[in-house]
């Protein structure tokens, strides 16, 4: 029997997953949690590829500077484009 968790037991469960290091499925569960109690992920979603959920690490992933924006290529083939500050 799953117990409900409150959103802030929700938060923390979702850090406590982006802080070590996690496969495709436990961020997929973590984002689907996220959705489902309305917590934004903020900079967190800057860890992962939003394709195949791949955490983005120097093995998969390929980063670029260009004119002012961060891209990342996973492995998969998407890229994510990030404005820099």
């Amino acid at each position: 029997m799953k117990s409900e968790l409150s959103k802030s037991e929700t938060e923390k469960y979702i850090k406590e997953i982006f802080s070590k290091k996690s496969s495709e499925k436990e961020i997929r569960y973590a984002k689907k949690l996220a959705m489902s109690k309305n917590i934004k992920l903020g900079n967190l979603r800057k860890k992962f590829c939003k394709k195949c959920y791949l955490p983005f690490n120097s093995d998969n992933s390929k980063i670029r500077l260009k004119k002012g924006f961060k891209i990342v290529e996973c492995k998969c083939g998407h890229k994510s484009r990030y404005k820099l500050k």
